[in-house]
């Protein structure tokens, strides 16, 4: 096989949405630099990135949350429902309570702020194109401290095995990993899932992490 090729299929095709000029083309650039990435096109707001999405079909969304018109809120709602395919990674300045719900809510697979640095970046890229879910260290501690507390029933009638496999999704392992690590099948951790997510009343694993770290089952 052509080397060159090889190469080409590994690639991640990323979008970058900002509405702010200088942090986009920054972000590009850092991108860029890397060399199993590729940014496939840059979006001014919510909007733009749900149709560049829609036209280029890229592996991950790099999203800004707050940008007029539509948000990346709406634009993260948007974007799973209609290509789950493509993984959404919040980076915003922002990381208040409502903020980091709103978006795992959304359906995003991942969440950082912007004092993150050029190698964070790169490995979250390339992990939620992976199938994991990560969150800043601080993002996911704020998660558990703040929204611990809540009052609904943490274990929703859970089974102990579906309170495994929630809690090692809220890990960021992907179906192969939970099966190989509680010694089940593939097809098992799928209908665990879809057993749990029946009994949250969640559409995604997005709104499950959210729910585990909301109610302390992620730790």
């Amino acid at each position: 096989m052509d080397g060159s090729h090889s190469v080409a299929a590994q690639m991640i095709s990323v979008v970058v949405a900002d509405d702010q000029t200088t942090v986009r083309d920054g972000l590009s650039t850092v991108l860029s630099l890397l060399p199993d990435v590729e940014v496939v096109g840059e979006a001014r707001d919510g909007a733009e990135a749900v149709e560049l999405v829609r036209t280029l079909s890229p592996q991950v969304v790099l999203m800004d949350l707050r940008m007029p018109g539509v948000d990346g809120v709406a634009a993260t709602t948007a974007i799973t429902a209609a290509h789950p395919g493509t993984a959404v990674l919040v980076l915003t300045t922002y990381a208040d309570d409502a903020s980091i719900a709103g978006a795992l809510r959304a359906g995003a697979r991942g969440y950082l702020t912007k004092d993150a640095g050029r190698a964070e970046i790169a490995a979250a890229v390339r992990s939620v194109a992976s199938g994991h879910t990560t969150l800043a260290a601080d993002v996911g501690a704020r998660l558990v401290s703040a929204l611990g507390a809540a009052t609904q029933p943490a274990r929703a009638d859970l089974t102990d095995r579906e309170l495994d496999v929630l809690r090692l999704m809220a890990q960021g392992r992907n179906n192969a990993e939970i099966a190989a690590e509680l010694y089940i099948g593939l097809s098992t951790v799928k209908s665990h899932i879809n057993s749990l997510f029946a009994k949250l009343d969640v559409r995604d694993r997005g709104q499950a992490i959210a729910y585990a770290h909301r109610t302390g089952l992620a730790r």
